[in-house]
């Protein structure tokens, strides 16, 4: 998302300013091209000729300075931005934007720009706290500055509060999900996926589960948020860390996905269920741990879960519907079947016993299967780009659709 964009980063003095270094790095690697605007009091921190090397560009310090490139730099650098990212943005800089206030190169270059802006306060927890502060940061949202909000946690300062400039890579995820919102092909879409397994207990202890781990339903929420969709991942127990810009709903059972499930199914717009769902649970919970006995067996009766997908075929009205089948055998026949039953738009199809494929594994080998009885295989790929291929196709379906 970030390929090709032209990011002009404004540097104000603060503490934080070594994070930027980072910032410019990681942006570059996103494929964006950085040029960086400092202030005098930036300097003091960190040097220019450091963001030069980081970026590859001259550094911009001062409205005086001869520059054989930009004759009028203020007007240049903001005219020459896709993006205007202040980071850390101090209460000085932010009470510069807020008054209009023109005084050096980067509150000039501000005031000119006609890019949208993002700034990342960084400041004491008692100057951010302030309601001087916090009345110009709420004006410039309302003149259509975006706001990221500042970390909590321990300042330079030795206090403890909001105040601390979020760590680089979460800013650059910021970053990408503000140009996702803007420009990406399923920016305005409700995007519910789900993902992992779900898990009925025995009893306080013990449960009945799979081996699903999350990371295909986890790629396919991330993918589709940096595609400037509005995601709802509904998540059974996982050790993988949520993916940047999703909205998370956790569950554990069945019956907690459901409920999940159905409560957002009218207000979105693709459900693509990903999720391992148990499709059993036992009949009985034991209150307490059950304890092992001279018997050679246990019994667990198991009553049928609710079939979540069909459902949600049931209920469909607009959404388009996307389905997995994860098979052990006849995988084609199977996973025909579902799509008719189930009322699906396609079903994703693997086979989990091959190798690369299949729970745990960092890549997969699907076929998409639609109602027509038409087949699209996918060799041996990652699963963030099995997630790609995946949304491509969910959106040819809705647009014909």
């Amino acid at each position: 998302m970030l390929k090709g964009k032209k990011i002009v980063l404004g540097v104000t003095g603060g503490i934080a300013v070594y994070k930027a270094v980072d910032l410019v790095s990681r942006l570059r690697k996103q494929g964006a091209e950085v040029r960086v605007v400092m202030t005098e009091h930036a300097q003091e921190f960190v040097t220019p000729l450091t963001f030069k090397e980081i970026s590859g560009n001259k550094v911009a310090v001062s409205m005086w300075e001869s520059n054989q490139e930009f004759n009028v730099e203020h007007i240049a650098l903001a005219n020459w931005a896709d993006v205007f990212v202040v980071a850390p943005a101090t209460a000085n800089i932010l009470a510069k934007m807020a008054c209009g206030i023109a005084d050096d190169l980067l509150s000039t270059t501000l005031l000119a720009a006609q890019a949208p802006i993002i700034v990342c306060p960084a400041m004491n927890t008692g100057m951010y706290e302030n309601p001087a502060t916090q009345e110009n940061i709420a004006r410039l949202q309302q003149r259509g500055v975006t706001v990221m909000p500042p970390a909590v946690g321990m300042l330079a300062c030795g206090t403890a509060g909001a105040g601390r400039l979020p760590e680089p890579q979460q800013i650059v995820d910021f970053i990408k999900n503000f140009v996702a919102k803007r420009e990406g092909d399923m920016r305005g879409l409700k995007v519910l996926v789900t993902a992992a397994g779900t898990r009925e207990p025995i009893d306080p202890v013990r449960f009945v589960g799979n081996r699903s781990s999350g990371k295909m339903g986890y790629a396919i929420a991330q993918a589709a948020a940096e595609r400037g969709a509005d995601v709802l991942l509904v998540t059974g127990p996982s050790a993988l860390p949520l993916p940047p810009n999703v909205q998370a709903c956790k569950v554990e059972t069945t019956a907690e996905m459901l409920k999940s499930c159905l409560d957002a199914y009218d207000s979105v717009d693709i459900v693509i269920k990903a999720a391992a769902v148990a499709d059993y649970r036992p009949h009985d919970v034991a209150d307490q741990k059950i304890k092992k006995k001279t018997d050679d067996a246990l019994t667990v009766v198991m009553d049928k879960n609710p079939d979540i997908l069909k459902e949600l075929g049931m209920r469909k009205k607009h959404q388009i519907l996307v389905g997995f089948a994860a098979e052990t055998q006849n995988l084609l026949e199977n996973a025909r079947e579902k799509v008719v039953k189930k009322n699906l738009d396609m079903i994703v199809a693997n086979d989990v016993t091959a190798a690369g494929a299949g729970f745990n594994a960092e890549t997969n080998i699907v076929k998409f299967l639609f109602p027509d009885g038409s087949v699209s295989s996918l060799e041996q790929m990652p699963k963030t780009a099995v997630a790609e291929k995946l949304l491509d196709t969910v959106m040819q379906l809705k647009s014909s659709k």
